[in-house]
């Protein structure tokens, strides 16, 4: 009998050297920066890169955007050179196939789900994405696509059958990550404002505890974290 491959683990809009030494040292997998100006955990060009040396050999960078040109693209390379393109916006399947030729990168197209019908759409990019992502769906007043803190209903990826693999994002967090993945059994989990103490500002703590219960199948955290039966619910946007 062979064993589930381990889930992998990314944890997004990293900002500061303490907090990347927290990801790595918990044993994340991969480490998202953000490169999209309305958002709180935008990094500009020049931390980007030096935190990127820091990273290298020790984990993987993803570096996220939405709906960014090629200058914008070429920057990012430049600065970030990251292992994998996080594509968070409108793209479509053709922009996706664009990017990931013009670059060279493997590429994760995020796709915003709320219906079956959203997650039946997301099939347009497996011939151009290396990997999809599938995330709550913003609400139409919602400032950036992502890091909203909210869920949508796991049981819509449940026996979910794709020749990609796939993360899972959008509201998860140390109390109910168990059970998402336990539902969902997602081959990988994206989390960022699940373990932050307000918008943009990571808790080294919270990413500990995020990875561990990732690793050992429990929910971690008390109180609001805690694992309910409805945490696989949509919640309400935080902080």
């Amino acid at each position: 009998m062979t064993s589930r491959p381990a889930t992998l683990v990314k944890i997004c809009g990293l900002r500061t050297q303490d907090t990347i030494e927290a990801a790595i040292a918990a044993g994340a997998d991969m480490l998202g920066f953000v490169f999209f100006p309305k958002s709180p955990r935008h990094l500009g060009y020049d931390v980007a890169r030096r935190l990127r040396e820091s990273v290298r050999g020790r984990a993987e960078v993803v570096a996220l955007t939405v709906d960014a040109d090629d200058a914008t693209l070429d920057a990012i390379l430049e600065s970030a050179r990251p292992d994998m393109l996080q594509l968070h916006g409108r793209e479509t399947p053709d922009r996706v196939a664009h990017i990931r030729q013009r670059t060279g990168l493997p590429v994760m197209k995020a796709v915003g789900v709320s219906t079956a019908q959203d997650v039946a759409a997301a099939r347009a990019y497996l011939a151009v994405a290396d990997r999809l992502l599938f995330d709550a769906k913003a609400p139409p007043d919602a400032r950036h696509p992502g890091g909203n803190g909210l869920a949508f209903d796991w049981t819509l990826l449940a026996g979910l059958d794709l020749p990609k693999p796939f993360m899972l994002s959008g509201g998860l967090d140390p109390g109910n990550v168990a059970e998402a993945l336990s539902i969902t059994r997602a081959p990988g989990v994206d989390v960022s404002s699940g373990v932050e103490r307000s918008p943009g500002e990571k808790d080294p703590d919270r990413i500990a505890a995020f990875v561990a219960a990732v690793r050992t199948g429990a929910p971690r955290g008390e109180g609001p974290d805690k694992a309910t039966e409805q945490d696989h619910r949509p919640r309400p946007e935080r902080g």
